[in-house]
């Protein structure tokens, strides 16, 4: 690995993850034990939800609702639903994975969830926030690809809302493509492509997937996304630069070739002027280093700069280069462009949204009026001239 040159940082602008009011976690509850207690239909619902997830389910309540009975009844979703009348015990808590209650009475459900934190088992007492170590959000469910909403409790509404716009967003047939990746992934661990070459892979299996998301996976996409993956690697495996134009700060006017060279990215180099939020859209395992302006930097700073980018290109690494604006305008990427093709390095540019400045753009502005006006009076006096024409020669001679 190349050691970072001298002026070089780790970014410390780089937009770093915001506050989080809860971690959003998945837990694989296949085959562990669920302790839920209580009444009502949100206790039913949340222990067929248990169900759905593979959780063996010991539902406790004194007097089972309609719902409990009606879930004990059927065929439970996936994993065995128990329902037992009686209340709960602390022997309950052993063995278990998470305990999940519904109680009116606040002392109780306070005893429930310091009864299950005793045992060591993370607790959810339904709609008592203070006593939950976890909380359940609205699903969106094209298992194995799942999706979580949570507002932290604060508009339950709003997260369904979100919910719904999200299942009339995503296909159905998204369920098969994620069931096929994971049929697929060990089949790729043992095809002997490098680490970066499966990654392409996955990238390229992705834009696939999102193009014929309709369409049931069949062996012969991954042998044919697999071919392609072959055939590319070897060019690939050298490392490459490519120059991205950030644009004027607006993390929206990406263009979607920077979105894609970002996600791809090993390491990112960021101009001083680069918005921090545009690097929301880039890997989250890339490195990212702040390199300056090196165009207005202290003598020698450009050349340490430079040496680094190819270093790390030469060792295999996809590095992008961030530029404020439009790398290919206003970057002016010709010296690090060079020293890349003296050692022969793959370089790519990305262009992006060139903005003018402000006053610029006013008197642009401005000039574009002023010749919509003049042309809008040309028309209406060619208009008048013709109906003055065309009343002429209506006249009886």
């Amino acid at each position: 690995m190349p050691r970072v040159a001298r002026g070089l940082r780790r970014s410390k602008r780089a937009p770093r993850m915001e506050p989080l009011a809860r971690l959003p976690i998945f837990l694989a509850l296949d085959g562990k034990r669920a302790v839920v207690a209580g009444d009502g239909p949100a206790v039913a619902w949340k222990a067929e939800l248990l169900s759905a997830a593979g959780a063996d389910v010991v539902v406790l309540a004194q007097c089972p609702c309609e719902q409990l009975h009606a879930l004990a009844a059927q065929p439970p979703p996936r994993g065995a639903i128990v329902l037992q009348r009686r209340a709960w015990q602390a022997e309950d808590f052993c063995g278990a994975a998470v305990a999940v209650a519904g109680f009116d009475d606040d002392r109780e459900a306070q005893r429930f969830a310091e009864a299950a934190r005793a045992a060591g088992v993370p607790v959810n007492l339904i709609d008592k926030p203070a006593h939950c170590d976890f909380s359940f959000g609205a699903i969106v469910n094209r298992s194995p690809l799942v999706i979580g909403i949570s507002t932290d409790g604060a508009a339950p509404v709003f997260a369904q809302a979100i919910r719904g716009k999200l299942e009339a967003m995503i296909p159905r047939g998204f369920a098969g493509w994620a069931e096929a990746a994971r049929r697929w992934r060990k089949a790729l661990h043992s095809s002997g492509l490098s680490f970066a070459a499966r990654r392409r892979f996955w990238q390229a299996f992705a834009r696939f997937a999102l193009s014929h998301p309709d369409r049931a996976p069949a062996q012969s996409d991954f042998d044919s996304v697999l071919r392609q993956t072959r055939t590319e690697a070897m060019p690939a495996e050298a490392g490459s630069v490519t120059f991205v134009g950030a644009g004027p700060g607006d993390p929206e006017l990406l263009t979607l070739r920077a979105v894609r060279a970002l996600q791809s990215a090993d390491v990112i180099l960021i101009d001083d002027l680069v918005a921090p939020d545009i690097l929301d859209f880039a890997r989250r395992e890339a490195r990212k280093m702040l390199v300056g302006n090196p165009g207005q930097s202290a003598p020698g700073h450009a050349g340490h700069v430079n040496a680094t980018m190819v270093a790390l290109a030469k060792s295999g690494k996809r590095v992008v280069w961030l530029k404020h604006g439009d790398a290919a305008m206003f970057g002016r990427p010709g010296g690090e462009i060079a020293a890349c093709r003296a050692a022969g390095v793959a370089v790519e540019v990305v262009p992006g949204v060139a903005a003018a400045p402000s006053a610029e753009a006013s008197i642009l502005l401005e000039r574009f009026l002023a010749l919509a006006a003049n042309r809008r009076q040309r028309d209406q006096d060619a208009e008048r001239q013709r109906g003055d024409q065309e009343a002429e020669a209506d006249r009886p001679l």
